[in-house]
């Protein structure tokens, strides 16, 4: 007896293999102008393409990604919003996330289509230094999502506050 069968004798069907690696997936869907999930940024380890509207993207631990959902039905918007996560490794406290396995540190989370598009004029400010989105300091990202809940507009990302970062943690820019 070998393979699924045998696997069943001793306890049960063979879990999928992404079960057992540390990656954190996103479930993704694009069905134009109704249901919208998408990476804005991030250093993808992996894609699944489902169908033709749907994917699955994983991310190692660590790695920091931004996941917009939109969605509308014939009345309007009923979902907007953005959260930048760090995912996590395999045993680490997390938060759960709709469509995130599973799930992530949320770094930040914005609700609503004005304050989201904020947050990506945001990110398109900090591309615009030369600086990926993803290598950003994670408090920053916190910074941006206490001070939009208060009313107030984030300090910018700048290359010297990036460089600090870089430094702090050993890494050169």
């Amino acid at each position: 007896m070998t393979g699924i069968a045998a696997s069943r004798v001793r306890g049960g069907p063979v879990p999928p293999a992404h079960l057992h690696d540390d990656m954190t997936r996103v479930e993704l869907t694009w069905l134009e102008k109704k249901i919208e999930y998408w990476i804005r940024f991030g250093r993808q380890a992996h894609e699944q393409i489902l169908d033709r509207r749907r994917r699955v993207v994983g991310f190692p631990p660590n790695a920091v990604f931004a996941f917009v959902r939109w969605a509308a039905n014939d009345y309007g918007t009923i979902i907007s919003r953005i959260d930048i996560l760090r995912a996590i490794a395999r045993g680490e406290a997390h938060q759960t996330v709709p469509f995130v396995r599973p799930g992530g540190e949320i770094l930040l989370k914005v609700e609503s289509w004005p304050k989201v598009e904020d947050v990506l004029r945001h990110i398109d400010a900090i591309e615009a230094l030369g600086i990926d989105a993803c290598d950003v300091a994670p408090d920053h990202w916190r910074h941006v999502a206490h001070r939009m809940q208060a009313g107030h507009a984030p300090r910018p990302y700048t290359t010297e506050r990036h460089l600090a970062w870089l430094k702090r943690h050993g890494v050169e820019g």
